[in-house]
């Protein structure tokens, strides 16, 4: 990713210590923490310090490997253990993050003494890193195919570099696209109660160069019914075996939208974020939030301060669900690492199966 013209990682991890783009600090001020502890790490992806489904997974990945580097070796499975249920706990819906949490896991498995097991859990947290990378630079590649030479797209949330250890998923075609030379155009919808559309995803926008306009949520429907739309493009946090999509609280109704205006609506995503074990979107965890990220907002003052207002009365209650799920058939196609496939379950068994390295696009 571009900030001010400097190439960065969302997070990375130097001798043990990780450190990552303060996402709550967004767009007002550009910060890196630093986290000695896989327990700091843990709270950093709860507190969505880093929040997005795949760096959410790439951050776990690390903090798992601080937690090897930390536990004594007398008690190293009950050190694992404890660290495991820590970062489980963190963010429910996310499926990379439960990717990572088992690929480390099994990674140590075959590990004879305490120096291998720290060497194999440095080097796997960092292969995890590279391949969520690469496999967003594949989705671009993949997915600038359906922009054609020029395009206004919808997204909704943010699933851009900032989403991820790279590249992103839903804006990483349109990053291909612009660096082609293609004449993109989006529209990201602000995404209440946290705003990371208007915060995240018009920032990150703005570092690669692409026109972006905000808009509320509640506009999407006119924008699309008034032909201003290409298409729409978002990301995911878990896919389930018969193409059914968990995402940000919102993107249910757009793909509504989309289908009434017949506005192709597509889900990018790597196939770290497919969960064959889960049948439906039915089964599908969703996390519940405080109420006080709908009934508070955070924004800058004219004089530079950032304030925290509130902006319902004082004995409001609100309910704070951060994801929906996306019903498959209303779906034109998931844009993968590995290709675009039909959202329904013959496809993404196929694909799961396939080489990783393969990312032909087949578009449906």
């Amino acid at each position: 990713m571009r900030v001010q013209g400097v190439s960065y990682r969302t997070v990375w991890m130097d001798r043990g210590v990780v450190n990552m783009i303060d996402q709550r600090a967004l767009p007002f001020h550009f910060a890196i923490v630093s986290l000695p502890t896989y327990r700091d790490t843990a709270e950093a992806i709860r507190d969505m310090t880093v929040r997005g489904a795949g760096v959410i997974g790439v951050a776990a990945g690390y903090a798992m490997a601080q937690a090897v580097l930390e536990a004594p070796p007398a008690s190293f499975d009950d050190a694992m253990a404890t660290a495991e249920s820590v970062l489980r706990a963190t963010r429910p819906t996310a499926q990379n993050l439960f990717y990572a949490i088992e690929r480390m896991r099994a990674s140590l498995s075959g590990c004879r003494d305490a120096a291998q097991r720290r060497a194999q859990a440095v080097a796997c947290a960092q292969a995890i890193a590279d391949e969520d990378a690469a496999a967003g630079e594949a989705i671009g590649m993949c997915g600038q195919a359906i922009l054609g030479a020029s395009a206004t797209v919808i997204t909704h949330c943010n699933a851009g570099w900032l989403a991820f250890a790279d590249w992103g998923t839903a804006l990483a075609p349109i990053y291909q696209a612009h660096r082609e030379g293609k004449r993109i155009h989006v529209y990201a919808t602000e995404t209440r109660p946290r705003s990371q559309g208007a915060k995240l995803t018009a920032w990150e926008l703005a570092q690669e160069g692409v026109p972006c306009t905000i808009i509320p949520d509640t506009a999407a429907g006119s924008v699309i019914r008034r032909g201003l739309i290409t298409c729409v493009i978002v990301g995911a946090d878990r896919i389930a075996a018969n193409g059914d999509v968990a995402n940000k609280i919102g993107t249910y109704p757009l793909a509504v939208l989309a289908q009434t205006h017949r506005v192709p609506f597509y889900v990018a995503a790597p196939t770290t974020t497919i969960d064959l074990a889960c049948a439906t979107g039915d089964a599908i965890p969703i996390e519940e939030r405080s109420e006080e990220e709908v009934l508070w907002v955070t924004g800058l003052t004219a004089d530079g301060r950032l304030e925290r207002v509130r902006i319902a009365a004082a004995d409001a209650r609100a309910r704070n669900w951060a994801f929906d799920v996306t019903p498959a058939s209303l779906i034109t196609a998931l844009i993968t690492n590995r290709g675009i496939i039909a959202a329904e379950p013959r496809a993404i068994r196929d694909i799961m199966r396939a080489h990783p390295s393969g990312v032909t696009a087949l578009i449906p």
